[in-house]
């Protein structure tokens, strides 16, 4: 009997625990606790396998470590509730004036806390993994330009999102903005929006979701395939430089002559930043873009490149370039060393062999007979890279392969001409980016100068990552679609800052007084659009101007006079 006993005994008591456990976990101060040591458990854990797999920990780390260690919250401390630390750096005018008056968005995000606001996860899920249930569909363009090279340009034509669920959202997007108007409504003409995907091309799931948010907006979406990336075919043997915006610029006026009548803007994502930098540098006011945006920009590409970008980001970006060089292997072999190419461990050393002369020209000398009365020829053939002499010239000194590294960053410094730029540019940058150089480094008195350059710098969103917080976790717990309608930060904010920028030129174009004096940015953009056909002139190249670094007190004086006017010169 006592046998019994013991084994019906044995056999009730794993239930038996798991009723206690179940009743001990609906007390919600050994929840609360239960909660912060799995937390803390998972975030060691974490710690471990960043250090094995060598990836920096943001500056977030100590913050997060500390409070892990005092349990005395029920949400994980650091997750930055009451600020997110979002820095608007630009010279006080009345842009910057409006655009905080009237973009919500710029207003206190509440960014994702760890482990969905980690800066790896971020960027990986980014650049990697899309949300369920969006698709998208494209047709092609392919654009043949004045060397004989081609560019794609994929015009989004439809999303395969279920129809109850987005019209649900439409609705309920349509009662939070002012005045029930859509973001992408501006005028009876739909906006036009050019998406730039990183310089090693293809279409990352991060920009895909931008693509079909624009669209549920109105927008007439384009992204813009640079030769030889996303199956686009390369016609001839030259890439497309890190900073060279002939062929945006080509792209640019194709798509306005398709829709004359359209706002064009731009945004570009990653690296994607340094030819839309460059283009509205090197057009000034004769650029068709109203604005631009930049996410998670490289604004100084040749710090960028000589950075060490962790491991594990550096091999997947240079498989990337690799595979995509090793399909025109054979019909490089005549123009560069595609095996040093190939075999290079470093994305300056690849970006070096492929662009200047000095590292090409030590593979063909070897090869050529010494005496040969056809060497001069061959030389010059191969230093304008086979090009007509028309195409040659009409390219000028970009039909020839640098001389060597400062030389092809002389011309391809994403900021080189920024003081031509004449459209309001707002820059979306992490100080938590693992891919890009530490936020110390950012050129910030641009930004404190320049009044058409906008900064916002956030303490964490990773590599265009900013996700947001779902609304359970920041609204006492409620869920439901509204998770997924919150997703991207950047965003919801580029899109409601061209919505802003749209309507600030119309109130300047109207005459409406919004504490400043009217017209005086429309006249900048009218003054701009009747010099379309003006002939870019070229400009020296030199890299950004340094500028002499402000005190604090200094700073403070220029916001308080806020004298800026938006009449200036124009050279174009």
């Amino acid at each position: 009997m006592a046998s019994f006993v013991w084994d019906y005994l044995l056999c009730v008591l794993p239930s038996l625990l798991l009723l206690l456990l179940y009743l001990a976990l609906r007390w919600p101060r050994i929840r609360c606790w239960t909660r912060l040591a799995f937390r803390a458990a998972s975030w060691r854990l974490w710690v471990i396998i960043c250090g094995i797999l060598e990836l920096p920990l943001d500056s977030n780390t100590k913050a997060w470590t500390r409070e892990l260690e005092s349990p005395g919250e029920d949400i994980l401390p650091g997750s930055g509730q009451d600020s997110d630390g979002l820095r608007l750096i630009c010279k006080p005018t009345a842009l910057a004036q409006y655009l905080l008056r009237h973009c919500g968005s710029l207003a206190k995000p509440k960014l994702a806390s760890w482990p969905k606001g980690d800066p790896h996860l971020q960027t990986l899920s980014s650049l990697l993994c899309g949300p369920w249930g969006y698709t998208l569909q494209f047709t092609r363009d392919n654009l043949l330009l004045r060397d004989g090279g081609i560019v794609a340009l994929d015009w989004a034509v439809g999303t395969g999102l279920d129809e109850a669920v987005g019209r649900k959202r439409w609705e309920g997007r349509k009662e939070h903005q002012s005045g029930g108007k859509a973001l992408g409504c501006f005028t009876a003409t739909p906006p036009v929006l050019l998406l730039i995907p990183e310089a090693w091309g293809g279409m990352a799931p991060h920009l895909k979701v931008l693509c079909h948010q624009a669209m549920r907006l109105g927008f007439y979406v384009v992204v813009f395939h640079a030769r030889g990336t996303a199956g686009c075919p390369l016609t001839t043997a030259r890439l497309t430089e890190f900073g060279d915006p002939a062929d945006l610029e080509q792209a640019v006026a194709y798509v306005h002559n398709r829709h004359p009548s359209s706002v064009m803007v731009a945004v570009s994502e990653g690296s994607g930043s340094g030819i839309l930098l460059s283009y509205l540098g090197e057009c000034g006011s004769s650029s068709r873009l109203t604005a631009a945006a930049a996410i998670s920009p490289v604004l100084q590409g040749q710090l960028w490149f000589e950075t060490a970008m962790p491991p594990i980001y550096r091999s997947a970006v240079l498989f990337h370039r690799k595979l995509q060089l090793s399909r025109y292997a054979s019909s490089f072999r005549g123009v560069l060393d595609v095996d040093r190419a190939l075999s290079c461990s470093s994305l300056r050393d690849l970006e070096e062999t492929l662009s200047c002369s000095r590292a090409q020209l030590q593979q063909r000398a070897p090869s050529r007979p010494i005496g040969s009365q056809n060497s001069g020829q061959n030389a010059g053939s191969h230093s304008s890279r086979g090009l007509a002499p028309s195409v040659a010239w009409a390219l000028g000194e970009r039909a020839y392969p640098a001389k060597d590294w400062d030389n092809y960053w002389e011309r391809n410094e994403p900021l080189r001409d920024a003081d031509e730029v004449a459209v309001p540019v707002l820059c979306i940058r992490s100080c938590d980016d693992p891919l890009l150089p530490p936020a110390s480094t950012l050129p910030l008195p641009l930004f404190q100068i320049n009044p058409y350059f906008l900064l916002v710098l956030t303490d964490r969103g990773g590599h265009c990552g900013f996700t947001l917080e779902g609304r359970e976790e920041m609204e006492g717990g409620r869920t439901g679609n509204e998770v997924e309608e919150k997703g991207n930060w950047s965003h919801i904010a580029v899109l409601e800052y061209f919505r802003v920028v749209v309507d600030f030129l119309k109130r300047e174009k109207d005459g409406v007084s919004f504490d400043g004096p009217p017209g005086e940015y429309s006249q900048a953009v009218q003054r701009s659009r009747t010099s379309d056909m003006a002939p870019p002139r070229r400009r020296r190249a030199n890299i950004i101007r340094k500028q002499r670094l402000q005190t604090p007190e200094e700073i403070s004086v220029d916001a308080e006079e806020g004298n800026f006017t938006w009449k200036r010169s124009y050279t174009r």
